[in-house]
């Protein structure tokens, strides 16, 4: 078994009132829905025929899309 260690930022104090056995089945759980969820997609994009090439050009054909309604609504002020 791997142990990690999480720093907990100052504002979430009410943490240290939780019992560690509750919060360390808590934390396992969480890390092992999370690491099943990114190995779920790394499985899927294996799969995908789609190319960072053309993944880029979709992303440019939206964001010159956006843009131009952007303008279109904006613009015109």
């Amino acid at each position: 078994m791997v142990e990690v260690k999480i720093d907990v930022p100052e504002d979430v104090k009410f943490i240290s009132e939780i019992d560690k056995v509750e919060l360390s089945l808590f934390a396992s759980r969480i890390v092992k829905e999370e690491l099943e969820k990114i190995f779920w997609l790394s499985k899927e994009l294996d799969k995908s025929k789609l190319t960072e090439e053309r993944a880029k050009e979709i992303a440019d054909e939206i964001n010159k899309s956006l843009a131009k309604k952007y303008i279109e609504l904006y613009g015109k002020k």
